[in-house]
């Protein structure tokens, strides 16, 4: 089995989270969250450290996650929607691993999204708008710094980890090309 790991990018509600489980699960890898790594390092969740600290304050605590955890070997990471404005985030992801882009449609994260109360960036007048402004923004970075892609819409998460799987042994040498 290769040690590579893979790092998994999209924006909120695209699955990384969910399929990232199956897809470690998959691979026999740990699964880690970067989200769940800062709430867990700070002992608060993710709108309590942007009410007191601010957007900035919550990438710094996202890029030593990052830094952290594409150290290590053997996982399947889901980064947070805007980990990618980094640039040196963006350079970690794509030095240390496979990093897979999971692909949704704006109104299909608008759809998933509507009811989360938990988003501090969606908390505006118009979450919708929000989410095609986000993904506006993002995409260019998703696209520049995965390897692979995937489109999520409407599609049970083990089949797109299954696809993810399948991707992975395509590549030479990514993780999974060995378990047969």
């Amino acid at each position: 089995m290769s040690e590579s790991s893979v790092f998994l990018v999209g924006m909120m509600g695209s699955g990384k989270t969910t399929i990232g489980r199956h897809l470690a699960t998959l691979l026999g890898f740990a699964f880690e969250d970067t989200d769940a790594m800062v709430e867990a390092r700070t002992g608060a969740d993710i709108g309590w450290i942007f009410d007191v600290e601010g957007e900035a304050g919550f990438r710094r605590r996202e890029r030593q996650a990052i830094a952290d955890a594409t150290a290590r070997k053997r996982i399947v990471l889901a980064t947070g929607g805007g980990a990618v404005l980094s640039a040196e985030n963006r350079s970690l992801l794509r030095q240390r691993g496979v990093v897979v882009h999971l692909d949704a449609a704006a109104d299909v994260l608008i759809e998933r999204l509507r009811r989360d109360r938990r988003r501090p960036l969606l908390q505006g007048q118009d979450p919708a708008k929000q989410v095609a402004d986000l993904l506006a923004e993002r995409l260019p970075f998703y696209r520049a710094t995965a390897h692979l892609s995937v489109t999520t819409d409407r599609r049970p998460a083990r089949s797109i980890a299954a696809d993810v799987l399948a991707l992975l042994r395509q590549r030479d040498g990514g993780p999974g090309s060995e378990a047969r």
